[in-house]
């Protein structure tokens, strides 16, 4: 092997050393950036679960009285058919 070859070798294993540290690096990003995500998206849910928990009583409370307006109206709605009977 002459001295050329030998040059060649050691640039072609440098620039191999040197591309894998940057995969290794570009890998180490995308890890790191899938978690970012797979936390994101736990605290959104997490919040919109929160926030359906502290509003669910006044839900029910309009589930309530949206309940006794719908039966009220029935109530009118039948008498005013059985009336025009």
């Amino acid at each position: 092997m002459n001295p050329e070859e030998k040059e060649l070798l050691k640039r072609s294993i440098a620039l191999a050393e040197e591309n894998n540290d940057i995969l290794r690096s570009i890998q180490r990003s995308l890890r790191l950036s899938r978690w970012i995500t797979v936390i994101y998206w736990i605290f959104i849910i997490g919040s919109a679960l929160g926030a359906l928990y502290l509003i669910k009583p006044y839900i029910q409370a309009l589930q309530g009285a949206y309940g006794g307006a719908s039966s009220n109206f029935n109530d009118i709605i039948n008498n005013f058919k059985s009336a025009t009977q």
